[in-house]
């Protein structure tokens, strides 16, 4: 099953009000409302994309060390996945399926890593509860996201929405903004420009791993 076959089910499941998330059919036009709205305004299309220059970063992972794009560039490739939080099942079930393409990243000799605005006790608990095998740097006031073209803030009725379901984001980011990055996964050659870019304002859409191979072994063959 591909990574959007299994988010596809995970939606349905979610719209039709299933457990654990028991979603009350009244929000579900408010959220389609705001991803349509993010998606016109056409912020996708101006954030960082194939061809540019990556925006360099150093960040904290879940046990606070420091993680350089800078010193990763020098061993390989870099994949990076852009990350909501692990209170988004969406993110997390995608977060699996790259997890399970790591072993192929790796042999490809790339490195993964997830940026997220959640704090490191909750990109812990990502790490925990996806039994990932990579790590998952803590994003503060989404500042590098914001260097890639990707956070936004959220509507005020969707942070409505999010306040009535007691999803403190604020809380959960240690950032009052309500902003959110949009879900992004990028894979960055060596010289700092990046390689391919699939940027997601609809959260519920995600490009599976296969897609992003073709471009890891040709840098790989250009390595030899």
């Amino acid at each position: 099953m591909s990574l959007q076959d299994k988010l596809d089910a995970f939606r349905a499941d979610f719209k039709a009000g299933k457990p654990p998330y028991n979603a009350s059919p009244e929000i579900h036009p408010i959220m389609e409302r705001a991803t349509a709205e993010l998606i016109a305004s056409g912020q996708a299309g101006r954030a960082v994309k194939s061809g540019d220059t990556a925006p360099a970063f150093t960040l904290r992972d879940q046990d606070g060390k420091e993680v350089s794009s800078a010193v990763l560039l020098r061993q390989g490739p870099l994949v990076i996945s852009f990350y909501r939080g692990v209170w988004c099942p969406y993110c997390n079930i995608e977060l699996q399926a790259l997890n399970e393409a790591l072993p192929q990243i790796r042999q490809l000799g790339g490195n993964l890593l997830a940026i997220s605005p959640q704090t490191a006790a909750n990109s812990r608990k990502s790490v925990r509860i996806n039994d990932l095998d990579f790590p998952v740097l803590h994003d503060a006031n989404g500042d590098t996201a914001a260097a890639f073209g990707l956070r936004f803030r959220m509507p005020d009725y969707l942070v409505d929405v999010y306040k009535a379901r007691k999803n403190d984001l604020p809380a959960f980011n240690n950032d009052p903004s309500w902003t959110l990055p949009m879900p992004a996964r990028y894979v960055i050659g060596q010289d700092g420009v990046v390689l391919y870019s699939e940027i997601n304002p609809d959260y519920t859409r995600r490009p599976d791993p296969s897609d992003m191979m073709p471009v890891l072994e040709k840098a790989a063959r250009a390595r030899r």
